[in-house]
């Protein structure tokens, strides 16, 4: 199984205790391409990210840098401290992911459970995705009616992180996998 979120806020809480969950149930989690420096694009340009792991969920972080006039740009070379996770949609993280697993002579996971990109890149290469979809944005709802993905779990993906407990409880009971 391979966990990632591109809202490491709100959501972590219920990635981190699937994880924990699947980890005591004997289900190998990995941590592929921790580290992984790469570029994404935004609308002040580009910005470079690492890919790292959070109680063994994905999650992106970026390089925030400025320039000297303090706008955001380009990021200078040399060694840089990346900022907290952030919020993406990006499909970059999990391919970089899933490239590295197969770049290592492993599997691909038997399941990609994520948010935004991680379960529609996911499901754009083939490996079996489902997870919360955000009532507002229709992607992850497209793949799953063109067969991508598995299952899409309507929610509100914006919410103060407590308010999934009940979410996280259910889902842990229902995988038989609740202390």
């Amino acid at each position: 199984m391979l966990l990632g979120t591109g809202h490491p806020g709100p959501l972590l809480g219920f990635y981190a205790a699937l994880a924990r969950g699947l980890r005591r149930a004997g289900c190998a989690v990995p941590t592929p391409a921790r580290g992984r420096v790469f570029a994404t694009h935004a609308p002040e340009g580009a910005r470079r990210c690492v890919l790292d792991y959070v109680q063994r969920v994905a999650v992106v972080r970026v390089y925030e840098e400025a320039l000297p006039n303090g706008a955001p740009g380009s990021v200078p070379d040399g060694p840089r401290t990346p900022a907290g996770p952030v919020h993406t949609h990006s499909p970059q993280p999990v391919r970089i992911a899933l490239a590295a697993l197969a770049q290592d002579r492993h599997s691909r996971p038997d399941l990609v459970v994520g948010d935004h990109g991680w379960i529609t890149g996911a499901a754009r290469l083939g490996v079996p995705a489902v997870g919360p979809a955000d009532a507002d944005d229709p992607a992850v709802f497209v793949a799953e009616a063109e067969g991508g993905v598995s299952v899409a779990v309507p929610l509100d993906d914006g919410v103060r992180p407590e308010c999934y407990g009940l979410l996280t409880a259910y889902v842990l009971q229902q995988a038989g996998m609740s202390q």
